[in-house]
Parts: structure tokens; C-alpha cells; sequence
């Protein structure tokens, strides 16, 4: 069974290529894969780029050109639950899309013809996922300090849409247009719902993390570039390793 690591940044792949038995890199639409072995494990790395529609292009490819059996993504995300903070772990329960709306002919955020607003991990790949979670970043997170607390691993549901969301009156609309709905969102991103419809039309056992790097609003003071390379990368690598080794 292969695993496809799926990844929002370059950077949270770095080293793991390096670390593959048998590596090897190959082209296909427009996008560069890396496969290998990864402590027994046959991989392909691969970057879902950005939005909606490229993290769909990424997941169709890697199920129909290289036949992976089974993904997990790992990204970040900016925080929109109560208690979210930055520097913690969501650790998707399923995916809604936040800009997905074709009223009045189906319910808001309702996916057309499919009858449903969300698409739910996989039970058994996610409860390895928050495992992982909870131990990765035990080992990582003292080579950043953001908060005085230790990171919290959270689980439950992420939103995804084709805007980054960056102020507080958006994610304002944004929660109440969800709560109202009935959905409670605790971060949100560009990509996690369309690869979760992909892995559902195939069948194909999904999970996702992501690293909070804001609150997707203007309060944030992180310097995004250093926390990418300080925090969420050292997190998707230490998190990755733990999981694959429970596979």
C-alpha cells in the first residue's frame, strides 16, 4: 500500500526526500514526485499547491498516475476556533468549503449533487494522525517559543476556500455564516476540502493536520516565512515520522 505525503509548503517536505531508500523523482502534470521508501514504506511526496483546484489536480494525480492507496496532507492554517492558537495542531475530523454556495437550487455550503457539506476523514489514518500529532510535537516544539502554554493538538473540523482569509471582521461572517449552518470551524485553509472529495469519489483513505501559523485575522505578529521554516516545517516532519511508523 503506498502512502501519498501531501504537503502545502516545500519546506515541511525538506529531508525526507533525503531520507528515502531507493529515491527517485518524477515529472507528470507539471509536477514534480518524489518517490522512495520511507521506514518500510513505499511514499511519494508530492505539493498540492495552491487552492482548491491545484490540491484536486495533485490528489487525482497521485491516485491515477501513481496509484497511492492512501493520503495524508499536512499544511497551515490560520485559527478561527475558540482556543486555537498559533503554534498548535488541527487535526482535521472532516473538511467543509467555506465559499462553496449554490443557493437556492441546494443549501448553503451544500456540495451539489452530492447531498452533504462535508467530507470526514478516515476514522483510522486520522486516530494515527493525532497519535503522531501529540508526540511530533512534544519533540519539536521547544525550538520555537511563541506562547508561554505548550502546543495543544486539537480535532475537528477545517474550512477550506479559495481566499485567504487575513481579518477579523471576515472570520467574523465567516463563523457565523458557518454556525448558523450548524458547523463550528476551527481553522481554515485553501486546499484541505478539495483533496477530501477527491479521496471520496476514489475511495481512498484521507487525514490532515495543520500547523495554526495565525489567527487569520490582523492581530497576527508572527513572521510567516521564519515560522514556516522554525515551526510548521519541524512540526510536518517530526509529526510525518511518527506517523508512518505506526502504519
Amino acid at each position: 500500500m503506498t502512502l501519498a505525503i501531501l504537503s502545502a509548503l516545500a519546506e515541511e517536505q525538506q529531508g525526507i526526500f533525503e531520507q528515502l531508500e531507493q529515491p527517485r523523482r518524477v515529472h507528470h502534470a507539471g509536477r514534480a514526485f518524489g518517490l522512495g521508501v520511507w521506514y518500510g514504506q513505499p511514499v511519494v511526496l508530492a505539493l498540492s499547491r495552491i487552492g482548491k483546484v491545484a490540491a484536486a489536480t495533485t490528489a487525482t494525480a497521485l491516485i491515477e498516475k501513481f496509484q497511492v492507496s492512501r493520503i495524508v496532507f499536512t499544511g497551515v492554517a490560520g485559527g478561527v476556533g475558540e482556543g486555537v492558537q498559533v503554534g498548535d495542531v488541527v487535526v482535521a475530523r472532516d473538511f467543509i468549503q467555506h465559499d462553496m454556495n449554490a443557493a437556492p437550487l441546494f443549501p448553503t455550503f451544500e456540495i451539489p449533487l452530492y447531498g452533504q457539506s462535508r467530507f470526514v476523514c478516515d476514522s483510522v489514518l486520522t486516530a494515527m494522525l493525532l497519535e503522531a500529532a501529540s508526540a511530533g510535537i512534544t519533540c519539536a516544539s521547544g525550538l520555537f517559543s511563541l506562547n508561554a502554554s505548550k502546543p495543544q493538538v486539537h480535532h475537528g473540523l477545517v474550512a477550506s476556500g479559495d481566499r485567504f482569509v487575513s481579518a477579523a471582521t471576515e472570520v467574523q461572517r465567516l463563523q457565523a455564516a458557518l454556525r448558523d449552518a450548524g458547523h463550528e470551524a476551527l481553522a481554515v485553509e485553501m486546499e484541505g476540502a478539495a483533496v477530501a472529495q477527491v479521496c471520496h469519489d476514489y475511495g481512498i483513505p484521507f487525514a490532515a493536520m495543520r500547523t495554526i501559523s495565525d489567527r487569520a485575522d490582523d492581530s497576527a505578529h508572527v513572521d510567516f516565512p521564519e515560522f514556516v521554516r522554525t515551526v510548521a516545517s519541524r512540526y510536518a516532519q517530526a509529526i510525518l515520522t511518527e506517523f508512518v511508523q505506526r502504519l
